[in-house]
């Protein structure tokens, strides 16, 4: 099964906003029964659980709907464990979704301008600072309008920087190149969690789709997301060409890779 270079539908700008955010809930379901919140998870319990860390910051790039920073959140509550999360996402309505979903753990909801950040800085015991908007409270969710690409923040910012079901949206090349931007940002490691393009996920995820949805967003993009994705040993190989420093690599069930990468420093 070759890998594809189609674009998704979530790829372009200016989709419909009932479409989008209908893409964004099913998403939400997609994640909870198909491993997405568990592989994230795992991959965090062997960076801080055990009482390895009592806090830790992280980066959410490419947030979506905000529900992965939502369930690190509770997760971390239910250990003990402080986390200050900032949820980066340059799609303006899926950042204000992304807002509405973490209310309850955000403060402020929502920075809609990341050139609003005139001191964009996350040091793991404060939180982000931010001269116009005020202080961020020391633990909770802050969704912040911005692009991956070139994060708003300074070296070091961050315990953890996550990406979770975005790669496989870019080229190798781009994919190289976002992985030593973000090794730039992250103290301690970078958690990807991605999908592996296999046939029987593919064949898998268009029926489970085609069973629970009529969201043409979602029944064009899941399929399509598993033939963008790439195999273990593509991966593997990716991360050995970004040479951002050593890299465990797990798979998880169905069909998910989990990259834990200890940055270089």
């Amino acid at each position: 099964m070759r890998r594809s270079h189609e674009k998704e539908m979530m790829d372009f700008p200016d989709n419909p906003k009932e479409v989008l955010a209908g893409e964004l809930r099913n998403l939400r379901i997609l994640n909870r029964y198909l491993g997405g919140y568990r592989s994230v998870l795992s991959g965090l319990d062997r960076l801080v659980g055990g009482g390895k860390l009592k806090r830790f910051s992280l980066l959410d790039v490419g947030t979506g709907g905000g529900d992965i920073p939502a369930r690190i959140t509770n997760w971390a509550q239910q250990r003990g464990i402080k986390a200050s999360i900032v949820a980066l996402e340059p799609e303006p309505i899926t950042a204000r979704v992304a807002a509405i979903l973490t209310q309850d753990q955000t403060n402020p909801p929502f920075i809609p301008v990341w050139q609003r950040l005139p001191s964009a800085v996350i040091p793991a015991e404060a939180g982000i600072q931010c001269e116009n908007e005020g202080h961020f409270r020391r633990c909770g969710i802050s969704v912040v309008r911005g692009d991956g690409n070139a994060p708003p923040f300074r070296a070091a910012s961050f315990d953890f920087v996550l990406a979770s079901q975005l790669l496989h949206h870019f080229s190798e090349e781009r994919i190289i190149a976002l992985l030593r931007t973000w090794s730039k940002l992250a103290r301690k490691a970078i958690i990807i969690s991605d999908l592996v393009r296999h046939p029987v996920a593919y064949c898998g995820i268009r029926l489970v789709t085609k069973l629970f949805t009529r969201n043409v967003m979602t029944l064009t993009d899941a399929p399509l997301s598993v033939q963008r994705a790439f195999t273990m040993a593509e991966w593997d190989e990716l991360f050995r060409r970004a040479e951002i420093g050593p890299v465990q690599l797990f798979s998880v069930f169905p069909y998910r890779v989990l990259a834990l990468v200890s940055p270089k420093r």
